[in-house]
């Protein structure tokens, strides 16, 4: 019988330990073990590699210096926030968010750019990105020598493990090793990740599945993200894949099936009049959606029908995916949610009549108007979560392995 490979399962362990001291600490290391369902023998040797490198700290918890105190003080443990630095990042079509965050993924320091970008010529948009990073990096107090790690999140389809930008809508050009791009700007191992995933994980880390261990996100951007949690883990395709929801084909037949991007994205929403007038304009400043939504409340019969359709195929497709995994929370985010309560409510109506009557109970719909500074925290996460399954050592965390080659 094939064993585990003791490296991954010593990278899963230190992984799980570090989690569970972030959620839950201070924490003793009995905790730890009840929690994590580990020995008590393992948890006891990652915590003091963990200490040794300076990852976590003690607490003592009751007065070391009252001799009338009864038993020893409870030694508890925290993560050390000053431990490592990284870098996370959102990229849209017309603007960059960016942050600094400490070891816990607490923001350090913020900058927002309003700058269009969508389609610009690949090292132009580097150009701009690896400005946005040293900007916000100089605002923390601190140089790109004190970051660990930078994690850049696209809209698209994302090659997590090969830093591969296989398609997005920002980007001119099909497969782009991005990663491999701003690693060799910065001199600093760099992370490209679907922006779905990334802000998956700012809601599993801060926000409204701060609580789950499994979890649904759909992103309703310019494009239809998907993000499934399980076990605390992001599910990955084969070579760490995003899930692009807007390619997911729906229809009764070959004849009339449609992918869902062409029923409920941005584009398909907008229509032939997002080229003209005004707004154009605001599809270029990223306020077309709330564009929209004035329309619509002033009875524009053509976006109310398009809204109305695109927030039945989401409920279908939200329907669908529950069906699949029976997640306890689907966390519903982005620009599409600015498009009011007839969206909204056509979409949760037509969920309600496509969740088959067996599962109706297991599934809460919530939306959330995460701001753009959430999602590019969420991409310091995926950083992070890299950190914390690394081997450190007395000079911190071993490096990256090299990117693929592949174009």
């Amino acid at each position: 019988m094939k064993t585990a490979d003791p490296e991954l399962m010593r990278a899963i362990n230190r992984f799980t330990v570090l989690d569970t001291i972030r959620r839950y600490g201070p924490i003793s290391r009995v905790e730890i073990s009840e929690r994590s369902e580990l020995s008590t023998t393992t948890v006891s040797a990652i915590t003091a590699s963990l200490l040794d490198d300076g990852l976590i700290l003690t607490r003592h918890e009751g007065d070391i210096r009252n001799p009338a105190s009864r038993g020893r003080p409870r030694v508890m443990l925290e993560l050390n926030p000053e431990a490592a630095r990284v870098v996370g990042a959102k990229i849209a079509a017309n603007h960059m968010v960016f942050v600094v965050t400490n070891f816990c993924g607490e923001v350090i320091s913020h900058l927002a750019l309003p700058i269009r970008v969508n389609r610009q010529p690949i090292g132009v948009i580097a150009d701009l990105i690896e400005d946005g990073i040293r900007r916000c990096v100089i605002d923390a107090g601190l140089s790109l020598d004190d970051i660990g790690s930078v994690c850049i999140g696209f809209p698209g389809v994302v090659e997590h493990r090969t830093g591969l930008v296989r398609s997005s809508p920002i980007l001119s050009e099909p497969d782009i090793d991005f990663a491999r791009e701003m690693t060799d700007r910065l001199n600093v191992a760099t992370i490209v990740e679907s922006d779905a995933h990334a802000i998956t994980l700012a809601h599993h880390w801060f926000g409204k599945g701060r609580d789950l261990d499994d979890m649904v996100l759909v992103s309703l951007e310019q494009t239809l993200g998907l993000g499934v949690l399980h076990g605390g883990q992001l599910f990955r395709g084969a070579g760490g894949l995003s899930h692009n929801l807007g390619d997911l084909m729906m229809g009764s037949g070959l004849a009339e099936t449609v992918r869902l991007s062409a029923l409920a994205g941005e584009t398909a929403i907008l229509g032939e009049q997002a080229q003209h007038g005004r707004f154009a304009e605001a599809i270029r400043l990223g306020r077309g959606m709330t564009l929209a939504q004035a329309l619509i409340a002033a009875e524009d019969n053509t976006l109310i029908l398009a809204a109305t359709r695109a927030g039945e195929a989401i409920g279908i497709a939200v329907a669908n995916i529950v069906t699949l995994f029976g997640p306890p929370r689907v966390v519903i985010v982005g620009s599409s949610l600015s498009l009011g309560d007839l969206f909204l409510n056509a979409l949760a109506d037509a969920y309600r009549r496509a969740i088959p009557t067996s599962i109706r109970e297991v599934a809460e719909l919530v939306f959330d108007g995460s701001p753009d500074e959430v999602w590019a925290q969420g991409a310091a996460v995926v950083a992070l979560c890299e950190l914390y399954e690394s081997p450190w050592g007395t000079t911190g965390p071993a490096p990256a392995p090299q990117q693929s080659t592949r174009t």
